[in-house]
């Protein structure tokens, strides 16, 4: 599966991805290391810009739930458990995809219910080219 980072070219030359993310310090230094992210990467302690976008926190039993479960298997059966880490942060915080027109509109958003809820690239290449539309 073609995550955002191999498809910025589809974004076309007049969009600007970004990550948000809450963590800070040397969390956030070990994250953007291991990940290469070849877009900025924006920091949110307080995690303001989450509660404006109506981000919310999940359950534990949605969060950890047979979703989950199965999506961590699916990573240790293609990577081995280097894959993956114990989390170091709030685990229940719930992210999201958003596209924002030149105006500031948001114009298309994503509220995940989980951790493995995300879109597609598809659907977010979509969303930015509606916006020459």
């Amino acid at each position: 599966m073609l995550a955002v980072r191999d498809r910025l070219a589809d974004f076309g030359p007049e969009t600007t991805v970004a990550l948000v993310t809450f963590s800070s310090g040397a969390l956030l230094a070990d994250y953007i290391a291991r990940h290469a992210l070849p877009f900025p990467v924006l920091t949110d302690p307080d995690r303001s810009t989450y509660h404006a976008f109506g981000l919310e926190r999940g359950t534990r039993r949605r969060v950890w739930g047979w979703r989950a479960a199965r999506r961590y298997l699916e990573i240790v059966r293609r990577d081995g458990t280097g894959g993956l880490r114990r989390p170091a942060e709030d685990p229940l915080q719930l992210g999201g995809d958003f596209v924002i027109g030149p105006d500031g509109t948001i114009t298309y958003a994503f509220r995940g219910e989980g951790p493995d809820d995300r879109p597609g690239v598809d659907a977010l290449v979509a969303a930015v080219r509606d916006l020459d539309r």
